[in-house]
């Protein structure tokens, strides 16, 4: 053995030869094997010495975790750094017992966060497996894997998003997986989630929202393909449209003297200069010309169910950039909201401020629409 890092170099020994003739020195490593038999035909996977130590050079012991339980161990496999893609997934598949090694999604391992990376393997995306584990200057020993129910090269073919459905009369949100081919458009999705939710009228029409942190940033036209969309960061909403008690047909419709604003919960915290901060469930409403708060007050009362006792506690105020500026029941709301664009329109808004009651976490079931997020239900 010449060397080992950073690539294998042996040569073989020629018996006849002394060792100053074959330059072996003190300190050299000499390897040695047995003859193979030559009526032998048995099959081996590394049959000499050189194939065998690049075997030992680039050994790779990779722990494996299904990307459901990412801090759990699932099992090891011995693997070469040289395997390709499709070696490592037949080995995985193996050792599930799965037929169809297609169906097996890998995900790197962030040595820095150690969490999965945000993005899967593609399929075929990388030459070898060291090429799945390096992360920047760092080399893991840890894969996450899914099983999935089509083969991922059919999968990459077609975009998931994950749409919450609020219902315009049930108090709670439904999540579901839409799984669509990438040139699909919003219009596809609406179809789609037309067969997996229970609509309040036959007739009701569905918008989907683009929401960040409690505030409605964009309606997705009917046109927009999906293929760009990205919900890992935002919250794509669908709600109904429709004539209810809920959503007058006026907001569906609004007419050239209506106005369709948005209407946002905050609080200001005083431990940030009474900086204010937004919570709970954004939503549309429209304001005819010429109507006061206090007509406007008893639609949003009816609209969030809000007890009399509770409301009254509320108080309505116009925001800009950040800014409120409290309104009295006589002010005319229309007046102040001088643009009649919906897309960015989160500058301006009407704020209800009130106290948020509902525990800081994500999602809670069994509280109150109007103070926090709708109890959740999530299919896939």
């Amino acid at each position: 053995e010449i060397k080992f890092e950073p690539n294998v170099m042996c040569e073989h020994i020629d018996k006849k030869l002394t060792f100053r003739a074959s330059q072996l020195e003190d300190g050299d490593i000499v390897c040695f094997q047995k003859s193979p038999k030559a009526d032998s035909g048995t099959q081996v996977r590394y049959p000499d010495i050189p194939s065998f130590l690049e075997y030992v050079h680039n050994r790779q012991v990779v722990h494996f975790r299904s990307l459901e339980k990412p801090k759990d161990d699932e099992f090891c496999l011995e693997l070469s750094k040289l395997h390709t893609y499709d070696d490592v997934v037949e080995r995985v598949a193996r050792q599930l017992g799965l037929d169809d090694p297609a169906k097996i999604r890998l995900t790197s391992h962030n040595c820095y966060s150690q969490q999965p990376k945000p993005q899967p393997i593609r399929y075929q995306g990388v030459e070898h497996l060291l090429d799945m584990l390096v992360h920047y200057n760092q080399t893991s020993d840890i894969l996450y894997y899914e099983v999935l129910d089509i083969p991922l090269p059919e999968l990459q073919f077609l975009k998931t998003l994950k749409v919450a459905f609020h219902h315009a009369t049930k108090e709670e949100v439904v999540i579901h997986s839409i799984r669509l081919p990438k040139n699909s458009t919003i219009a596809d999705v609406i179809i789609d989630l037309k067969t997996k939710v229970d609509l309040s009228s036959p007739t009701a029409e569905l918008r989907v929202l683009e929401v960040f942190y409690h505030k409605i940033y964009k309606i997705f036209p009917l046109h927009e393909k999906i293929e760009n969309i990205n919900d890992q960061y935002w919250t794509l909403r669908a709600e109904e449209v429709c004539k209810t008690n809920d959503v007058p047909e006026e907001e569906k419709n609004p007419s050239q003297h209506d106005r369709l604003i948005h209407v946002y919960h905050f609080t200001k915290d005083p431990l940030q200069n009474q900086q204010i901060q937004n919570f709970g469930d954004p939503f549309f409403l429209a304001i005819c010309e010429g109507e006061t708060l206090a007509e406007v007050k008893g639609r949003i009362q009816r609209k969030l169910q809000v007890p009399d006792e509770e409301f009254s506690k509320w108080k309505f105020a116009f925001i800009s950039m950040n800014r409120p500026d409290y309104l009295q029941d006589s002010d005319v709301v229309s007046a102040r909201f001088q643009r009649r664009d919906v897309y960015g329109a989160w500058e301006q808004y009407l704020g209800l401020e009130h106290t948020d009651t509902a525990p800081k976490r994500a999602y809670t079931a069994n509280q109150n629409r109007h103070t926090h997020e709708k109890p959740v239900r999530i299919y896939n």
